[in-house]
Formats: C-alpha cells, sequence, structure tokens
C-alpha cells in the first residue's frame, strides 16, 4: 500500500486537511468500507460568545471517509468529552445524547460513538481504519502474537471491547503512564487500528506503514495468495436466482434486492469443499454485522430449504442470547454463498445490497488469508450478537418512519427514454424501487446507471433482444416484481381507405405484439416476485376512438384485451394486470409546439383550451401518468382494471 498524500495537493485550513487525509483513507477500499472507520481533529475556535473552546471535529454519523465534507464533521466540546471519560459508567443512550448536547452547531450530525476515545487520545490528528490486513492477523487462532511479531512495540495492543464508551474507558486504563512519544498506533484486536500524530500526514501515513507491513507478512507466509483459487463460475441461472430473491424476501417479510457476483474469485470461493465451515465462523470485524449479520447462508440445491433452514438457526441464535431486553431482527441472511456459482448480497435497497456486495468480497479474501495461517477466527458468537443488537441499533428500530413503498422491488419500464416511460421510471425509483429502464437508443444505457437503476438497450419487437433485456434486469438485481409495458408510437393518421399495409403492421408490431413479447419474457419471473404486478400502458383511444387512427387504435385495443386475458391467467400466481388510458399527453417527444398548434387550429380553439378539452380542462401530463402507475401497483385487490387519465370525457363516461 502506497501513500497517496501530496503536499500540494494538502490544504492549509485545519478541517479542510482533515478532510483531505480522510477522504485518502476512504480512497481505499481495504482500509474502510462504506461508513466504516473515522477520523477526528483536535483544534480551538469561537463559540456564539466568541470565547475560544477547544474541540474535537469527529467523523458524524452516515458520513462515508471516502467523500467525507467538513459538514461531514461534528464539533464536540473537548470539556464535556473528557469529564465523560472521568464517569464511571455511562450508558450508551447517555452518551449519544450528551455527546449531541456538546455539540457548537445543534444541526451537526451525531458524533462517532468512538468521540470520547478520540478525545483522551492526546494527538491532534487521529485515524482509526478496518485494515483488511490487519484484521485478518488478529483473526487467526494465536492473532495476538502473530500481530505482534509483526508490528512489535511501536503499537499498543487493546484486547476486544464493545464501541463506545466501554472501550474509551478500557484504552484509557491501559495506557495510563504509556509512552506515547514511541507509538505510533493502536490495534484493537478483530475491530481495526488506530494511528495518530499531530501531523495529519504523519498520522495518515503511519496507517499506510503498519498496514503495508501486515500485507508483507501476509505475502512472506504465502497467505496473500491464497484468495486466488479462482473457478469459472456455473453459468448464473436467472430463475434459480428469482427463486432464492423470493425466498430471502419471505424471511425478511419484505422486498430484498438480490445482487450476484459470480466472479472468477467469489466462484472460487463458492466452490471450495470447506466452505460451508470456513464461511459460516463470523465477520471479518464486528462493525460489519450491523450490515451483513453474523454469518451467510450457504446454498447448495433447493433455496427455501437452505433458507428456511438458516431462518430456523437464526431464531435459535436469537434465542440463546436474548434476555428478553431485544426487538428481534428479521430472519433472512444478508449474504449468501451459492455453492459452484458464487455470492448473493441481499438488501432492503439496492444501494444497500452493493454495501454487502462489497463487505462479502473483502470478506472472502480475509477467510482465505486467515485459513492458510491456521484457520479463521473471527470474535465469539456472544460478541457477535451483542453488536447486532446493540441498545443504539435496537433504538433506530422504535423510531417512526416508513420506508418508501417500492423500498426493494425491482420494476422494469419500456419505453423509459423519454415522455410517459421516464416519467413512469423516475417516480418508482423516487419510491425507492431498483429500476430497468428499456429503449431503442443507445444512450438509454448512461442516462440509467447507478447502484438502483440499469438502463438496456432494447428493440421490443425483438424477442431475442427483449429476453436477453429481462434476462440481465433479473441477473442485476435478483428478480422482476413490477412491469410497465409502455413502449409505442403514435403513428401519422391516415383513414382506412389510406391504410397501406407496412403502416398496419408497423403499429400492430410495436403497439401490440410487442407487449406480448416482453410480457411473456417477464412472466416467469413476475411469478417469483414481491408483490408483482403488470401495467399495460393503452391509450383513451380504446374507448373513445377517433378519425385516421384505425392502426393505432386497434393496436391499443387488442393491447387492453391482451392484459384482460392476462388477469385472468395469471391471477392464480398473484400477479396483477392493470390498463392505463392516457389522453394526450403533451409533455412527451409527440406533440411538438408544432403540432400542437396545428391541432388547435384544425379545432378552431386556443393552445391552452385545445390542450384542456376534457370536463376537468385539466391538461395531462407524464407527472399524472406516473402518478396513475404508482397508485395501481399498491392496490393490492386490484386486477383487470381500466383507468383513464383523460380529465374526465364525457365520450368515455
Amino acid at each position: 500500500m502506497e501513500s497517496r498524500y501530496r503536499a500540494e495537493d494538502a490544504p492549509t485550513d485545519l478541517l479542510q486537511l482533515r478532510c483531505y487525509t480522510s477522504r485518502l483513507l476512504g480512497a481505499e477500499p481495504s482500509l474502510v468500507l462504506h461508513g466504516g472507520g473515522n477520523t477526528s481533529v483536535k483544534g480551538t475556535t469561537k463559540d456564539f460568545f466568541g470565547d475560544d473552546t477547544d474541540v474535537l471535529w469527529v467523523k458524524g454519523s452516515g458520513w462515508d471517509l471516502a467523500t467525507i465534507e467538513p459538514a461531514g464533521f461534528s464539533p464536540v466540546r473537548m470539556r464535556a468529552l473528557l469529564r465523560m471519560a472521568d464517569l464511571a459508567a455511562l450508558s450508551d443512550v447517555d452518551m449519544v445524547r450528551e455527546q449531541r448536547a456538546a455539540l457548537l452547531d445543534p444541526s451537526a450530525p451525531d458524533p462517532s460513538i468512538e468521540a470520547i476515545l478520540h478525545a483522551i487520545l492526546p494527538h491532534r490528528f487521529v485515524d482509526h481504519t478496518h485494515a483488511d490486513a490487519v484484521i485478518t492477523l488478529t483473526n487467526t487462532p494465536d492473532g495476538a502474537a502473530r500481530i505482534r511479531d509483526v508490528l512489535g512495540d511501536r503499537v499498543l495492543y487493546v484486547p476486544y471491547v464493545m464501541p463506545g464508551f466501554v472501550l474509551a474507558r478500557a484504552v484509557r486504563e491501559i495506557t495510563r503512564g504509556a509512552d506515547w512519544s514511541r507509538l505510533e498506533g493502536m490495534v484493537l484486536m478483530h475491530h481495526g487500528l488506530f494511528t495518530f500524530s499531530d501531523d495529519a500526514r504523519e498520522s495518515y501515513e503511519r496507517t499506510i506503514r503498519l498496514v503495508s507491513e501486515a500485507e508483507d507478512a501476509l505475502a512472506k507466509s504465502g497467505a496473500w495468495s491464497a484468495p486466488r483459487r479462482a473457478a469459472r463460475a456455473s453459468e448464473v441461472d436467472a430463475r434459480a436466482l428469482a427463486t432464492i430473491r423470493r425466498e430471502v424476501s419471505r424471511a425478511a417479510g419484505r422486498a430484498m434486492i438480490a445482487r450476484v457476483d459470480a466472479s472468477e474469485d467469489a466462484a472460487g470461493y463458492a466452490s471450495r469443499d470447506d466452505v460451508a465451515r470456513i464461511a459460516t465462523r463470523g465477520p471479518v470485524t464486528p462493525d460489519h454485522v450491523i450490515r451483513t449479520k453474523r454469518v451467510p447462508a450457504v446454498i447448495d440445491g433447493d433455496p427455501a430449504a437452505a433458507i428456511g433452514a438458516y431462518a430456523r438457526e437464526y431464531d435459535a441464535y436469537f434465542t440463546r442470547h436474548d434476555d428478553g431486553s431485544r426487538t428481534r431482527l428479521d430472519a433472512a441472511p444478508r449474504w449468501a454463498v451459492w455453492r459452484g456459482v458464487g455470492t448473493i448480497a441481499f438488501g432492503t435497497a439496492a444501494k444497500a445490497a452493493a454495501q454487502v456486495g462489497d463487505i462479502a468480497r473483502h470478506t472472502i479474501r480475509c477467510v482465505q488469508w486467515a485459513e492458510a495461517l491456521g484457520g479463521w477466527t473471527p470474535l465469539g458468537e456472544r460478541d457477535l450478537f451483542d453488536m447486532e443488537y446493540w441498545e443504539l441499533e435496537q433504538r433506530k428500530l422504535r423510531k417512526p418512519g416508513a420506508s418508501p413503498s417500492l423500498a426493494g422491488r425491482v420494476a422494469l419500464i419500456t419505453g423509459g427514454a423519454s415522455g410517459i416511460g421516464r416519467a413512469v421510471a423516475l417516480r418508482f425509483r423516487a419510491e425507492g424501487a431498483a429500476v430497468c429502464v428499456l429503449d431503442r437508443r443507445a444512450e438509454i444505457t448512461s442516462a440509467w446507471k447507478g447502484d438502483d437503476a440499469l438502463g438496456v438497450a432494447c428493440d421490443v419487437t425483438d424477442t431475442a433482444q427483449v429476453n436477453a433485456a429481462i434476462d440481465a434486469c433479473v441477473r442485476r438485481f435478483g428478480g422482476l416484481d413490477l412491469l410497465v409495458s409502455n413502449a409505442g408510437d403514435f403513428p401519422p393518421s391516415k383513414r382506412i381507405e389510406e391504410l397501406d399495409d407496412a403502416h398496419w403492421e408497423r403499429s400492430l408490431a410495436l403497439n401490440l405484439t410487442s407487449h406480448l413479447k416482453v410480457l411473456r419474457a417477464a412472466t416467469p419471473y413476475l411469478e417469483l416476485g414481491v408483490e408483482p404486478a403488470v401495467i399495460m400502458m393503452a391509450s383513451r383511444n380504446v374507448p373513445a376512438p377517433g378519425p385516421g387512427a384505425a392502426a393505432y387504435s386497434v393496436s391499443k385495443a387488442g393491447l387492453t384485451q391482451l392484459a384482460r386475458v392476462a388477469a385472468i391467467e395469471l391471477a392464480p400466481a398473484g400477479v396483477r394486470v392493470d390498463v392505463l388510458h392516457p389522453d394526450k399527453v403533451f409533455d412527451t417527444e409527440l406533440w411538438s409546439d408544432e403540432t400542437i398548434a396545428s391541432r388547435a387550429k384544425s379545432y378552431g380553439v386556443s393552445v391552452d383550451r385545445y390542450k384542456r378539452q376534457n370536463l376537468l380542462r385539466a391538461e395531462v401530463t407524464t407527472k399524472d401518468v406516473a402518478e396513475a402507475a404508482l397508485a395501481l401497483v399498491k392496490m393490492r385487490a386490484t386486477t383487470g382494471a381500466q383507468l383513464p387519465i383523460d380529465g374526465g370525457s364525457d365520450r368515455v363516461i
């Protein structure tokens, strides 16, 4: 590991400098993952009254070292922290409350639970990481002796203690009379590494040096190459993946995103003969247990049996350690080893699943390192339970606030580059869904990307492309729950006697047959989905056709009939199918200003009047259609419905 510090890039402002070296640490995934670790700096500033006040700026809750800004550091009065350190006892709840009361800025985030520990260390800069190499060495049978052999007397060694006040008190007792001038850092067994200095660069580079020495020790022992037990994964079976996701969602009592990692390294781990034994001993650091739970599931054969067995063991684990004061979490795993294939990460949102996936990748490497050193020996079950069911985490369960309505759900929207499709995709994503957006335009792939979005270039009239796109969606998010079949076009007006075969066939191919192709390919996954629902985007022309639109009106009428049959056929599997009938939606590509003006002129009305030719005198927008789609997917007991979005039409009513 090499230092990324560049003097020419380092700010002179104290807090900006703290941000700079914190981000350098956060840029190394093998040091910290997704909010793990914390940093601080001590200094003096003016309070509201202009008085000089000694302050500890410490990383605030919810911030990530990789992207932290000055606002992410909580300014806590040193005097309050040091007085708390002198107490004989302090509950975590009281500690959090008093730390918050000691903030110079009441709008700042909650300070790290290790703020007191940072305060008692007599250095301006303190860096705390969960370095893979360091923790691996401590997670071996002779971990204490092994890490001491590597880092020597320059480092203080602290047996595992729960984070918070108890850890701060333990460190204070251990360091009474310590010669800080000869210490570069502190190893917390099974937990992580602290380094410190009055100089930001030195504190940061001490981390780099100590971690590098731990990595060198792994390399010299031959353990460094152990995770390279790579293998070519079996082809990911999308149906099997969707089945696994369904079972995990059932165990969780809510929809879960599933992210599969079938890389060579993950497949190599999942193909080990001993993987069921070594994978189920515990996590790299107790800090991970909040996201990953204590152990993964191991899936080898029937997913329902594997997840059921995991849930029963989780219940037994909870019963073994609960004293009656805890609220049991759901019994679903947060990651799994899929024998012969790789690993799967689960989360109530796509971002959470991605974070678990990152932790799993580091975990399988550390486990194999430690196995090569004599055996993976993580923290004991009871200590991990205490961390998973920590009082501060339990308090979060009692806080009011509902999850987004589509959290953990997977939605596929066709024709999503613009107009109604884009509006629906944005609305569903805002409600917590992971969205797969299809469009024939290639730019869809760059427009929709991220943990919770996947853009797929797809011509929905092409069966092979449709099948591949839906397969890509399932492989990315684990399954499919919601389908909005929206792709379509309004062809130029032609009276029946003017209709040529090509015009007619093009309209039927896109506005009707393509929807069959999408529904047909999606159905096996919808039947494995969570509260699955389909919305077919038809048209007001179905109940109220007009002249010159025979091809369009017939195709949309056929689509409506297809949806009605699908509602009957898919109901036994719990899949609901409904239809939306929008009227003219003017904020789409179909309606240019010139076209609207021309149509208004032909009717002898103003543009505004033309846009509002309905009983409510309301202009129908893509937002209206998206809200209607969201409402329909929430209607648990409705299927086969046809809902007009037209402002009220006397011809329909």
